[in-house]
């Protein structure tokens, strides 16, 4: 494979030393595809593209793929576990508080610049969750708001 050529998904995979299989495929696939989905559409997601295959199979593999690196888990608060595909890059984002939409949202400055803590206490910082809290526009209207 060069340089230009994107890495198949079961590449991917291998690459992060897991066993490739037809559920582990789809689930990343679905993943990826999807914005910010919650377990059971990841498992519809799954199941549309491979079948038969249990909730726990997809809890298993979200914690796989989450612990490799591939995914990303999200919780906002008060709100269920979500997954996305966009890694690596510390990104953020923002939450509609009533029908809990969530949006992607880029560092507002520069390469992550929120990885300077104030006072890291001895840690060695290596990612900031910042979560935004709003109403999205589409209920922001039917408040009646801006």
């Amino acid at each position: 494979m060069t340089a230009s050529q994107t890495p198949t998904t079961a590449e991917e995979l291998r690459g992060v030393g897991l066993r490739v299989t037809a559920a582990r495929v789809a689930l990343l696939d679905t993943v990826r595809a999807g914005d910010h989905l919650g377990v059971e559409a990841i498992a519809t997601g799954v199941r549309d593209r491979v079948g038969h295959v249990s909730l726990q199979a997809v809890y298993d593999a979200l914690h796989a793929l989450t612990t490799a690196g591939l995914i990303r888990r999200i919780e906002p608060a008060g709100h269920p576990a979500r997954f996305e595909g966009r890694v690596g890059d510390n990104h953020h984002h923002v939450v509609c508080r009533a029908c809990g939409a969530v949006t992607d949202v880029d560092c507002a400055v520069g390469d992550a610049p929120c990885l300077t803590a104030s006072d890291d206490h001895g840690f060695s910082i290596d990612e900031a969750e910042v979560t935004y809290w709003g109403l999205c526009p589409v209920c922001s209207a039917a408040a009646g708001g801006s």
